[in-house]
């Protein structure tokens, strides 16, 4: 299966569609990405960041393939290979079945489980690929139909992150601190929020093999050196600063169609 595209980040029209979809203000939703989520959607070869779960392929699967591929199927969570090393474990599932398969892995940045396809928003699983695999807007729209089909939206709109974390978390998600974590997340957000151009510039570069550090909208020491970089390489000025001629030339390098 091909799970590669061009990768293209959020966009503002994406956040603004979302915060829509959660009648919640954008420093909320900002709050909720940067505490319960991967960061970023995707993986620098451009396929969604996925985590494939063998005990859910064995449950939905009836255990009928755990002899011999205990690596993909087993009662027991586990076996993780991380990044790019969870596409050949789903890949080996999708050859024994390819449905169980798709819903037993968790996608994209909201990592939502194939299994809540319909909570997500969608009608088959495939449907749910297809948007992950196409790019942050659909993956966060399939996040924020997850959270309104749980009927958090209105804890997120209070910002009660107790019932928020409750609700997201489990019971038992004063052991990570998500309540305090995603307080202070917004508190800081409200302050500033990620400058999504930049964030597309990050992505872009990581795309590229040059390190920008995270994929967060923020200004910090790797990105301008990650930048100064690709300007050398590109015969540009040396800036380190994201100005018109070098986020033209990046972008037209990294998402040309």
């Amino acid at each position: 299966m091909n799970f590669h595209s061009q990768g293209r980040p959020l966009s503002n029209e994406g956040m603004d569609q979302i915060c829509s979809a959660l009648g919640a203000p954008a420093p909320a939703v900002w709050s909720v990405l940067t505490v319960e989520t991967r960061g970023f959607g995707f993986l620098q070869d451009r396929r969604p960041q996925i985590l494939f779960e063998r005990h859910i392929f064995h449950k939905l699967t009836n255990g009928r393939h755990d002899s011999g591929h205990a690596d993909i199927s087993s009662a027991k969570a586990g076996g993780y290979a991380g990044g790019t090393g969870e596409y050949p474990r789903l890949e080996k599932a999708v050859s024994l079945d390819r449905e169980a398969a798709l819903q037993s892995a968790s996608w994209g940045i909201g990592q939502v489980m194939g299994f809540n396809y319909e909570a997500a928003g969608f009608v088959a699983i495939d449907d749910m690929v297809a948007a992950m695999v196409k790019d942050e807007n659909g993956q966060l729209l399939a996040m924020a139909n997850f959270i309104k089909g749980n009927k958090l939206a209105g804890a997120l709109q209070r910002q009660d992150w107790v019932s928020f974390a409750r609700g997201y978390n489990g019971p038992e998600f004063r052991k990570n601190e998500y309540d305090a974590r995603l307080a202070a997340a917004y508190a800081k957000c409200r302050l500033m929020l990620p400058d999504l151009a930049l964030r597309t510039a990050q992505a872009a570069l990581l795309y590229l093999g040059i390190d920008p550090g995270p994929i967060d909208g923020f200004r910090g020491s790797r990105t301008r050196s990650a930048l100064m970089q690709f300007q050398q390489q590109s015969g540009l000025r040396e800036t380190g600063e994201l100005d018109h001629d070098t986020e033209r030339k990046l972008l037209a390098e990294v998402f040309s169609d």
